[in-house]
């Protein structure tokens, strides 16, 4: 997300794709909130933004629904979907848990 939000501003954008996801059938497996970081490259003239990582199930149709409202939501610079395949599923599982029990701790 642009890098000109407020912490407050970011959590909302946020919360508001994490209940068109919930709206739409899909359940929230991870949410992960990596701050504000450093670009690549500049995209739009910005060289920071917040990233966050949202890890979801969700049919297909709820993929495209996500997007467009990505697209659509001038906040969001930029944006990437990806399909887990079961290796890489199995190892988001131990990694959230992982991160729970360093929480717990």
């Amino acid at each position: 997300m642009t890098p000109v939000l407020s912490d407050v501003q970011a959590k909302e954008t946020v919360a508001k794709f994490k209940k068109l996801l919930t709206d739409n059938g899909a359940e929230i497996l991870n949410e992960e909130a990596w701050g504000l970081k450093k670009l690549a490259y500049n995209i739009q003239k910005k060289s920071s933004g917040f990233y966050n990582l949202l890890e979801f199930k969700a049919e297909p149709s709820v993929v495209n629904t996500l997007e467009t409202g990505f697209r659509r939501d001038e906040r969001v610079i930029r944006f990437i979907t990806v399909k887990l395949d079961k290796y890489a599923a199995q190892y988001a599982e131990k990694r959230r848990n992982k991160l729970a029990s360093k929480k717990e701790a």
